[in-house]
């Protein structure tokens, strides 16, 4: 079989930074999504019910590609209390040619914390104004940050209001993100009022009922919403879906875990209404954003074309610069 690289979260932080290319990584996995030949098998979630937690399996063969990743990973959301992160796992990575196993990505959900944050700036990249300079983050998370961080990539993002059902940590986070020199952050009293300051609002939350209301949204707004990832989950009020233009990661996705789940439970949308996908506007086959008064919601539930665009793309990197550790198997 040869040699297999093993590579740590430290080297994997090195070789995959939060930036530009990360962003573009991701975004022409989305595209090569919508123009065919992309395997992808749908997630395998398991509930864990009684310790608040999940298990996420995603994986996708990706040609062009020259391996393919299966990501595992596990979600405890009462982990913080205890002084852990709520997100961790891996990703095995195969080669697309023989199957061959090439590397283990111990990133302990460090480059899922990467690509989902760069698939909240590829969505930003197509349906946020231009001129978007305002950011509501509902959530003061790691997540939290890494999506803000991220919107400063592709959007001049200058100032964030940060609300979450904790004051202290919302408090907290702006801290955070002031004293890292991403924008002005302040801590917002209520969600209403952080969501009516902005231009682009982001929910990150592990939410089951909506902290997002139809109502408070505005002409010219565009909302990320990343947290929906159970079918338990909901982050964003149903009626939220029909006010504006819906864009989904993966709409077969979205139906059963998404926010569409939800809006589809109410009533409010058809089981199978169509919708662009947002890899179709990455790949210009959809327009994005079509006038400066549309209100665009993006629904990202996570996509195994990103993990395995995301762990090549570190494979490729450690290869380069000689990294990881070589197991001979």
């Amino acid at each position: 079989m040869g040699d297999v690289r093993i590579l740590d979260q430290a080297a994997l932080r090195d070789l995959v930074p939060l930036d530009l290319a990360a962003v573009d990584c991701v975004d022409s996995a989305f595209a090569k999504l919508a123009t065919g030949g992309v395997v992808m098998p749908p997630v395998l979630s398991m509930p864990i019910a009684p310790h608040n937690g999940e298990i996420d399996v995603k994986t996708a063969y990706v040609p062009g590609l020259s391996t393919f990743a299966v990501k595992m990973s596990p979600g405890f959301f009462d982990n913080p209390a205890k002084g852990l992160p709520s997100t961790s796992g891996l990703m095995v990575v195969f080669s697309a040619e023989t199957g061959e196993l090439r590397a283990l990505l111990l990133d302990n959900g460090y480059l899922t914390d990467v690509r989902t944050a760069a698939a909240g700036a590829v969505a930003a990249r197509h349906l946020a104004r231009p001129d978007a300079a305002t950011a509501a983050i509902l959530g003061t998370g790691m997540q939290a940050f890494m999506q803000l961080q991220a919107l400063t990539l592709v959007r001049p993002i200058t100032r964030a209001f940060i609300w979450g059902r904790s004051a202290d940590k919302a408090a907290g986070l702006a801290r955070r993100i002031t004293e890292a020199g991403l924008c002005e952050a302040v801590a917002a009293a209520d969600a209403r009022g952080a969501v009516a300051a902005a231009d682009i609002v982001v929910t990150t939350t592990p939410a089951t009922a909506p902290v997002l209301m139809a109502d408070w949204l505005a002409p010219g707004q565009h909302v990320t919403a990343m947290g929906s990832d159970q079918h338990t989950k909901c982050e964003v009020e149903p009626a939220a879906l029909v006010r504006a233009r819906y864009v989904p990661d993966r709409l077969s996705q979205t139906r059963l875990m998404g926010e569409l789940r939800s809006a589809v439970a109410a009533g409010l949308i058809a089981a199978d209404a169509p919708f662009d996908e947002l890899g179709a506007i990455c790949a210009g086959a959809a327009p994005g954003r079509v006038s400066p008064d549309e209100i665009t919601l993006a629904d990202l539930t996570g996509t195994g074309v990103q993990d395995t665009a995301i762990a090549t793309l570190a494979l490729e990197r450690a290869a380069a610069h000689t990294m990881g550790v070589p197991l001979h198997v």
